[in-house]
């Protein structure tokens, strides 16, 4: 019998560029599955943030240290599911945090890079803006069909996404 692909002790990755609608897709599910989430820009050093806001895009050794902040806050976190906001743009990034998280779950939020570059144009009180979207497109290693992750057209609502999210049987 298929399984559902939230599972009550998995943790669920809301992954995609800047822009894609991570906080706010992570915050509405863990609404719905009456459970805790992590912000991951939230934990990013004062040096990111501000090459951020610059507009210039983080290498590999500044992602690293983040993304073991985000592990780090999530094994302190005890209850499950949880659900992440993190880009995790590429492979590596999302082997490392299945390595250490495992269940992991990715929702991958896509969509055009119009759409997104609006989005970012239009939001405000954020340090990413639309002058990193081009550099994370390029960075993006779209997740594989045996990474079974969630991806999701960002221009359908989020009530959309997330009951499909919710919904979603693992193929597994």
């Amino acid at each position: 019998m298929p399984q559902p692909w939230i599972t009550r002790d998995c943790i669920i990755v809301v992954m995609g560029v800047s822009g894609a609608g991570k906080s706010e897709i992570a915050g509405r599910l863990a609404s719905v599955l009456q459970c805790d989430w992590i912000e991951g820009d939230t934990l990013h050093s004062a040096e990111n943030k501000d090459r951020i806001r610059r507009g210039i895009p983080l290498t590999d050794a500044l992602r690293w240290p983040w993304l073991a902040a985000i592990c780090d806050a999530a094994l302190d976190r005890k209850t499950r599911p949880l659900v992440i906001a993190c880009s995790a743009l590429k492979r590596s990034y999302r082997d490392f945090i299945r390595e250490r998280l495992e269940p992991v779950r990715f929702l991958f939020l896509d969509g055009p890079a119009d759409l997104i570059a609006a989005r970012l144009r239009a939001r405000t009180g954020h340090f990413a803006t639309v002058e990193l979207l081009q550099s994370q497109l390029a960075e993006l290693e779209p997740p594989t069909a045996d990474e079974n992750a969630l991806r999701v057209d960002i221009a359908r609502s989020p009530d959309e996404i997330v009951r499909e999210a919710r919904d979603t049987v693992s193929p597994r």
